[in-house]
């Protein structure tokens, strides 16, 4: 069976027996906070617990190494919004030890790209619309580094309003142990 089916198959069953009614919440985040994550699967439930987070609690954004790349990305918008309409008040980048993005080689990327089958021709074109994919696929050498510069990013962006604490944190996925590395109270 494919997985979609047994998702499928499953959520039927969540649904009939009404497993739903334990998540019931508002779309506004109790603790008013929007959290940047990475989507390594060794957070997805490590990282609300290891916060003290529950369903309902916080707004999470997941994204290859809890990276804000772009001021004017879908990130940063979502950011916005969860300040500007969903009541965040504070702002949290999550990153963690032993990330993917920190050993991720564009190289390697790239000619992963050619061996699932897009043609060199499609390649080209986005390199001559202006997208540099060696810069665009680049990984981080330094996870205290990349967190420091998502809060940079998120601090210093001109539509965040003035007094919105932006923290950044490392959490170890083995234990779930945080370490601050930018408190944005100070």
């Amino acid at each position: 069976m494919a997985l979609l089916d047994n998702i499928l198959d499953f959520n039927k069953e969540f649904v009939e027996t009404k497993e739903y009614e334990k998540y019931h919440t508002t779309k506004l985040p109790n603790k008013r906070m929007v959290i940047v994550t990475c989507m390594d699967t060794r957070l997805i439930e490590l990282l609300p617990k290891a916060m003290n987070m529950k369903n309902g609690d916080v707004k999470i954004l997941k994204v290859a190494g809890a990276i804000v790349s772009h001021p004017f990305g879908s990130v940063m918008r979502s950011i916005l919004v969860a300040v500007y309409d969903l009541n965040a008040d504070e702002v949290c980048i999550v990153g963690h030890h032993d990330c993917g993005m920190s050993a991720l080689d564009a190289e390697s990327i790239i000619h992963k790209i050619k061996d699932r089958g897009v043609a060199q021709g499609k390649i080209d074109t986005i390199k001559y619309s202006g997208i540099n994919l060696e810069e665009w696929f680049q990984g981080f050498r330094s996870v205290e580094d990349s967190v420091r510069h998502s809060v940079e990013m998120v601090e210093n962006h001109p539509l965040l309003p003035e007094g919105v604490p932006v923290h950044g944190l490392i959490m170890n996925p083995e234990t779930g142990k945080l370490d601050v590395v930018i408190n944005g109270y100070k």
